[in-house]
């Protein structure tokens, strides 16, 4: 019977390593950079922002951040320090996207022009073809003159 082998042998010590897929990374933080660009965001940011400075303002037992909100700075400080990177990788990923597609249209638009001068050059040639061939009206006119030729005069 064939052994089923895994990526890690259970027979053997060894630590497992943390392996992250880049792929799924970068669409994650796409995800949380359009995320943060929504007005939901900001409606929620509005409203927990209020909701600290209310708390720290009116209740005196649950002050954990007075006056400067010294906290709550730092709280935007390290949004804004994640929030960027994850807006730039967002934006990298859409200028990737934008290239392929433009490419992809580049290479469609050049099939369409070969294709289109192909069929142009096949027009002309069948032009050039039908002008060579005898038409119907021509060929009773000359069959019309060779039978005035062919009766007898008389």
């Amino acid at each position: 019977m064939p052994e089923i082998t895994t990526r890690r042998r259970l027979d053997r010590p060894g630590r497992r390593r943390f392996e992250l897929d880049p792929d799924s990374f970068a669409r994650i933080s796409e995800r949380i950079a359009r995320f943060l660009g929504t007005g939901r965001f900001l409606a929620i940011q509005t409203v927990i922002v209020i909701v600290w400075i209310a708390i720290n303002l009116v209740a005196v037992s649950l002050r954990w951040d007075p006056y400067p909100f010294i906290l709550l700075n730092l709280a935007f400080s390290t949004q804004a320090a994640y929030a960027a990177p994850l807006i730039l990788l967002a934006q990298n990923r859409q200028d990737d996207r934008d290239r392929v597609a433009l490419d992809e249209d580049r290479t469609r638009a050049e099939r369409t022009k070969a294709d289109t001068e192909y069929l142009a050059r096949e027009l002309a040639a069948l032009r050039v073809a039908v002008g060579e061939v005898a038409t119907r009206d021509y060929l009773r006119g000359e069959l019309e003159r060779l039978g005035d030729r062919l009766q007898p005069k008389g």
